[in-house]
């Protein structure tokens, strides 16, 4: 059963997510039809979560087929309201525009010379010329410009968006490039009044290449990070490799393991990134004794269209490296038997609600012996789990940020940010782990990717289905099982 403490944190985690929820629903009901079908999509989201600890904390434990149930039956959910919260946002869009245009005509009508506003902008740095020829590329059906400020190297321009944003910013882009060739970029972006706003900058101001000095750290990283896996694999086969360098042959085959998930992390980012024909900067990777390495910090070196783009390349990564830890860890889990290699106490298995779960399925009763034997590929897989979970926390420029700001937008991205660094600080009083990522996030991770060209088109509810699967899949393998619920399992 349940101790008292941990019956408390589980009801005061029911406790706040409903509480969270009845928030959301007084800020949707003003929105009408609109805001109650947001409302629902956040509760569709938030599901999983409520009956996994509400059943936890009653000490009925859902196997991981149920959890992966609920998962999916949440995001199908998720999609169709958010179908239907389209449909019923073009609607809105389109009486909108009738009565805006209604309103235009009168004023006309009634007021000829009110009816274009008399401007009084701030003269952008720009060259007159190229300014005009800025101004030119908006349009009635496109986007209405009312106001010119200037911002940076460029402008901002206020006004009134008259179509879906990603037609509009794909035809002011091509009409921008047409009348002024590659020196401005064009940005669609919402104001700090939600409303969306056009910025356009010179191209002077895109990311640049790495440097030859940056290539140069971003080597010494690698061969720290080479370094750091055979001495994390030493430290599994109870030997420091730094101190026995001799015995490299020992430590090889689980630090070639750990390097492996390192490298199909990267790929699965290269290549989606190729894909999307965005170059991004040589991995510098984080090199780590206790797990080898915390995965590597990847900088974009060109602008990313639109944030569907930074979503694809953020879960990318994490999908690959996830993908090939779990398929060691479940056929380590497969090839154990009693005269495997390591022999873990059953304590092991508690660390995490996933590995876990998929250690009772396979090993069955194995896990009540005090000691339980395991093939090498269980522990890099394990290994390989935890990397990927980590950069899926939702922080900064993590995948896991990216993913949240792709998905929810910048100002979710900073609370969520803030969430974690607080959450990790509070593990850190019991877990070194959490505080060195901690200090990374803070000193090296904890800015938001800056935006796309095209911030205000939101990534499709598939998406958005898949990022809820990886988060949700982050939290059950960081996640501890509880003593009770361990021992109602059969481990230890």
């Amino acid at each position: 059963m349940f101790t008292l403490s941990e019956t408390s944190i589980l009801a005061a985690i029911l406790l706040v997510a409903l509480g969270i929820l009845g928030w959301g629903f007084y800020r949707a009901r003003p929105f009408g039809k609109l805001g109650i079908l947001a409302w629902l999509q956040s509760v569709v989201l938030m599901t999983p979560w409520l009956l996994f600890f509400g059943l936890f904390a009653a000490g009925i434990y859902i196997n991981i087929a149920g959890i992966l149930f609920l998962v999916v039956t949440s995001a199908g959910l998720y999609v169709y309201l958010g179908r239907q919260l389209r449909a019923a946002g073009q609607d809105a869009i389109l009486k909108q525009r009738a009565t805006e245009r209604l309103a235009a005509d009168s004023l006309e009508a009634n007021s000829p010379q009110l009816a274009v506003a008399e401007l009084k902008p701030e003269i952008p740095p720009l060259p007159e010329d190229d300014l005009n020829a800025i101004k030119g590329i908006f349009g009635i059906d496109t986007f209405f410009a009312t106001e010119t400020i200037a911002y940076q190297d460029g402008a901002i321009f206020k006004g009134n968006l008259r179509g879906e944003p990603e037609e509009v910013h794909n035809r002011l882009t091509a009409s921008l490039r047409q009348r002024l060739g590659d020196q401005y970029r064009l940005f669609l972006v919402e104001n700090t009044d939600g409303r969306p706003v056009v910025i356009v900058l010179p191209s002077r101001n895109d990311p640049r290449p790495m440097l030859l000095s940056q290539k140069v750290f971003a080597g010494i990283l690698l061969i720290g990070t080479i370094a750091t896996s055979l001495e994390a694999a030493g430290l599994l086969l109870n030997f420091d490799f730094f101190g026995n360098p001799g015995r490299f042959t020992e430590a090889l085959p689980i630090g070639v393991g750990i390097l492996t998930i390192l490298v199909a992390h990267e790929i699965g980012h290269w290549i989606l990134a190729r894909r999307h024909q965005i170059r991004l900067s040589w991995p510098f990777f984080l090199p780590a004794v206790q797990i080898g390495s915390f995965g590597a910090i990847t900088r974009f070196e060109s602008l990313l269209p639109n944030r569907k783009v930074l979503f694809d390349i953020a879960l990318a990564g994490p999908a690959a490296g996830g993908i090939v830890s779990l398929l060691m860890l479940v056929t380590g889990l497969l090839l154990s038997h009693p005269g495997s290699l390591f022999q873990l106490p059953n304590q092991f298995f508690q660390g995490s609600i996933l590995v876990g779960s998929l250690a009772r399925v396979v090993l069955g009763s194995a896990l009540q012996s005090s000691l339980v034997s395991v093939h090498p590929l269980v522990v890099i897989g394990w290994l390989g789990l935890v990397i990927t979970a980590l950069n899926l926390m939702p922080a900064g420029q993590l995948d896991g940020g990216r993913i949240v700001q792709a998905i929810y937008g910048r100002k979710t991205a900073g609370r969520a940010t803030i969430a974690t660094l607080i959450l990790l600080a509070l593990v850190s009083l019991g877990n070194t782990l959490a505080m060195y990522w901690a200090i990374v996030i803070f000193f090296l991770q904890r800015d938001q990717e800056r935006p796309s060209l095209n911030e205000v088109t939101e990534p499709d509810d598939a998406r958005a289905a898949l990022g809820l699967l990886a988060l949700f899949l982050m939290i059950t393998t960081l996640l501890p099982l509880t003593p009770g619920l361990a021992g109602r399992l059969g481990i230890g």
